[in-house]
């Protein structure tokens, strides 16, 4: 059976790269969107901080001998201490001054990441394996379907859930929010708005490492692998509203079908097609398809 000349198989494993790419997005304009919605911050370390979840997931393999299911808790765990050294150290300096400054220091960082990674690994690459619990592959039927591969759908589908659970529908999520639009009057309250500051930063990079644990079996492990991601990344937040959690999450998941799909029907333009519709939809709706117009 053939779709627009296009056999079945060959569609449908389009649809399927397409998905696990969308995986990805998901995580990452996630934890950029709970970064900038909650402070306001540009983070374009975010990129860096992926690769340095993969590395870390790596490097716990070949020199302690710690496998993938323990990586998955430790290097978001790793990452996300960085992430609050970060925050305590450089970015609290910044919250009361124009954003810019914040996006410049974090663009900073992440050039820093990559020159200290490229000196440590070279740009050749390094190769991660897929834990043996789910190696393999399972038919469907119409498709064979990785079993890693579906793994990694579905994790990335439970953990954007869950961490939108977290901020829009339990009481710690509203502090969170309410402590980002009056930090004074919540601090009145007894809440510790620094610490929950912190926490938030360091909980958007351990976001952005476990995308990297997950994606390190599926593609080579480079120090450029995030800044090849990151722009992308932020035209997906930008698409669903910056600042909007379940935004990132469905405009990621969507975009990525939309680019395997362009693989599909129109090889040439699947680079490009992401940007093409963020131009679209700033043009038509600027605060994004899910942010609030002001």
């Amino acid at each position: 059976m053939d779709i627009f000349g296009i056999p079945l198989q060959a569609f449908l494993g389009q649809l399927l790269l397409g998905l696990v790419n969308g995986s990805f997005y998901a995580m990452l304009s996630l934890g950029l969107a709970v970064i900038f919605g909650l402070l306001g911050i540009v983070n374009f370390a975010h990129g860096a901080l992926y690769m340095i979840g993969a590395y870390v997931a790596y490097l716990l393999a070949e020199h302690l001998g710690i496998g993938f299911w323990a990586a998955l808790v430790v290097a978001p765990l790793v990452v996300g201490a960085l992430g609050v050294a970060i925050e305590r150290t450089l970015l609290k300096h910044l919250y009361n001054i124009d954003p810019i400054y914040g996006l410049l220091l974090t663009f900073g960082l992440s050039l820093i990441a990559e020159g200290v990674f490229r000196d440590q690994f070279g740009v050749s690459g390094q190769q991660y394996p897929v834990p043996d619990a789910l190696q393999g592959a399972t038919n469907l039927g119409f498709m064979i379907l990785p079993n890693y591969r579906g793994f990694v759908i579905f994790a990335s589908l439970a953990v954007c859930l869950a961490t939108w659970w977290l901020i829009e529908r339990t009481r710690l999520g509203s502090y969170l929010r309410a402590g980002t639009e009056n930090p004074k009057l919540v601090q009145a309250f007894g809440v510790n708005v620094p610490m929950m500051v912190m926490l938030t930063y360091g909980a958007g990079a351990g976001l952005a490492a476990m995308a990297g644990v997950l994606a390190a079996p599926v593609i080579q492990l480079t120090p450029l692998m995030g800044s090849n991601l990151i722009i992308v990344v932020f035209a997906v937040v930008v698409i669903g509203g910056m600042g909007s959690i379940l935004g990132s999450i469905l405009t990621g998941l969507m975009l990525g079908l939309v680019e395997g799909l362009t693989k599909v029907f129109y090889p040439e333009a699947s680079s490009i097609v992401v940007f093409v519709i963020m131009a679209i939809v700033l043009m038509i709706r600027p605060a994004g398809l899910f942010g609030k117009e002001k």
